[in-house]
């Protein structure tokens, strides 16, 4: 199946899901063509707002919709959409509870070649922090269409989280997903491997070539980082004891932090994370960053190897 950007996947599901429903809004911030809504914008003229370059301002019209039983999805780049207008958001729509969607492109190193500026490292652990806010990152083109459409049927506020560059397709048109419920790939009893979005592609390489040493790994897709699925994350440290997450990210208050708390609190496991280590990345390839800032397969093999030997 040929690799398409999880962008791509919420441009084409969002247009099926307006058809069937009436109250699904789109705001966008004047970059329509790369997050994808200008099939939206065109199928839907009267159900697509386009504040311009004007997070703030967006944040507050999707408060407003929202309390006429609308279901508006603010559509931009993650580090905008994430704190740009974040005091919109925590105000104007977590405080109250609103129904409003945060879909943003450009997550994490996707955005490569853009650099710095463009490079959402911090956004997944800014919204975790604020009560009430669901945040989800899919792993490629099929689930990211089944996930938004689980948030246009989530009560409250959700942060969906794309990439920029094209992801390789893991999963089939009718695979089923659940907000809050993490997915087991694979399974084993060694080591456990937990990945959100992304990063599920170097997982999936790194478990590949651990099986083939004859290491029983249990690889986990935790698409959704909060309400994080506990129980699981909890199964895991009783099944194998050792894990790794596996996150393009910032290693803090992400994934790793997240998991890293239920381990502390259940008295037992040990964890080795992996992300971006507290540093900013550089403009590049999307591969070669993940390479040079240890995030790829090889960094998980060589912290697989550390807890092996433990």
């Amino acid at each position: 199946m040929k690799p398409a950007a999880t962008r791509e996947a919420f441009g084409d599901v969002i247009v099926e899901l307006a058809e069937q429903n009436q109250q699904i809004y789109v705001i966008d911030c004047d970059i329509s063509k790369s997050c994808k809504t200008t099939k939206f914008a065109d199928t839907f003229p009267c159900r697509h707002i386009n504040v311009g370059i004007a997070e703030q301002n967006a944040a507050g019209v999707a408060a407003g919709l929202a309390t006429m039983g609308m279901i508006p999805f603010i559509s931009t780049y993650a580090v905008f959409g994430s704190m740009r207008m974040l005091e919109q958001i925590r105000t104007s729509v977590c405080y109250p509870r609103l129904n409003v969607k945060i879909a943003c492109s450009h997550g994490g190193l996707t955005p490569g070649n853009d650099g710095v500026t463009h490079q959402a490292i911090e956004d997944m652990g800014i919204y975790r922090t604020i009560p009430g806010m669901a945040v989800i990152m899919p792993a490629d083109y099929h689930a990211t269409k089944r996930l938004v459409e689980q948030a246009v049927h989530y009560d409250g506020p959700v942060y969906l989280r794309f990439t920029r560059d094209p992801l390789p397709k893991h999963y089939g048109a009718d695979e089923m997903f659940e907000i809050g419920k993490g997915k087991i790939i694979k399974e084993g009893g060694e080591l456990c491997i937990i990945s959100i979005g992304d990063s599920l592609h170097q997982a999936l390489e790194a478990t590949r070539i651990l099986n083939e040493r004859g290491v029983g790994v249990r690889l986990v897709d935790m698409h959704t980082l909060k309400p994080l699925d506990t129980a699981l994350v909890e199964e895991c440290i009783a099944k194998t004891g050792k894990i790794i997450t596996v996150e393009d990210h910032n290693i803090y208050n992400g994934l790793g932090s997240a998991v890293a708390e239920v381990i502390a609190e259940s008295g037992k496991g040990i964890l080795r994370r992996i992300g971006l280590r507290d540093q900013f990345a550089e403009s590049g390839d999307y591969e070669a960053l993940l390479q040079k800032y240890q995030m790829d397969s090889a960094a998980i093999l060589q912290r697989a190897d550390e807890l092996l030997k433990m």
